[in-house]
């Protein structure tokens, strides 16, 4: 059943993906307007793409450190998804002729830039820190899975915030879809990973 639910999720996030695709080569809805540097659909672009990133990163890694199906099929859907929603955010940055990276703090386009302190690495809510992604990669097993799943189910946390904060605040219709999609298929994962963890023992860290 979970597997089944796990592909289920994972088709509904490709849809979505292919969805915004399809739209974003037909210049839906934007008005032929081209986001600012400073706008919400620009900040969210830039920072969930490297949000995006350290998931992709993390998945890799406890596909090395584990033999188990479960946890392995999780992060690989997990690094595809978000790889290729990566390259969706810095594709729509370079159409609109916007730079991937800002002078200013992470999240300032949601008014929260002073909230993370970028200690360890931590650049967003959320993120793994360095000594964390270092951890991870000396781990292996169990104790691997478990901290893997700590870990992202904090990431994916941070990751529903932001993207609550594109749709509630982007203007572009494709950005705002994509970003909804985020916080459905991020929060089913949550819930998932809720259930992972406690066959292994264990629970979400907050």
């Amino acid at each position: 059943m979970r597997q089944a639910g796990l592909i289920a999720g994972a088709a509904a996030t490709a849809l979505v993906a292919a969805g915004a695709i399809t739209y974003a080569v037909a210049g839906d809805d934007g008005g032929g307007r081209t986001p600012s540097a400073d706008s919400a659909d620009a900040g969210f672009a830039r920072d969930m793409a490297v949000h995006h990133q350290q998931a992709v990163e993390m998945s890799y890694i406890v596909r090395d450190r584990t033999k188990d199906e479960e946890v392995r099929r999780l992060a690989y859907d997990i690094a595809q998804t978000q790889a290729n929603q990566r390259g969706m955010l810095l594709g729509w940055l370079d159409l609109w002729g916007l730079p991937k990276v800002s002078s200013k703090p992470p999240m300032t386009w949601m008014d929260m830039g002073g909230m993370a302190s970028a200690k360890d690495g931590a650049l967003m809510p959320g993120m793994a820190t360095n000594s964390e992604m270092k951890k991870l990669g000396e781990l292996s097993g169990k104790q691997a899975e478990v901290f893997y799943l700590q870990l992202m189910t904090d990431h994916h946390q941070g990751g529903v915030h932001m993207a609550e904060g594109c749709v509630d605040r982007c203007v572009v219709g494709v950005e705002k879809r994509l970003a909804q999609g985020m916080v459905d298929a991020q929060q089913s994962e949550i819930r998932l990973m809720a259930d992972m963890l406690k066959e292994r023992g264990a629970a979400p860290r907050s």
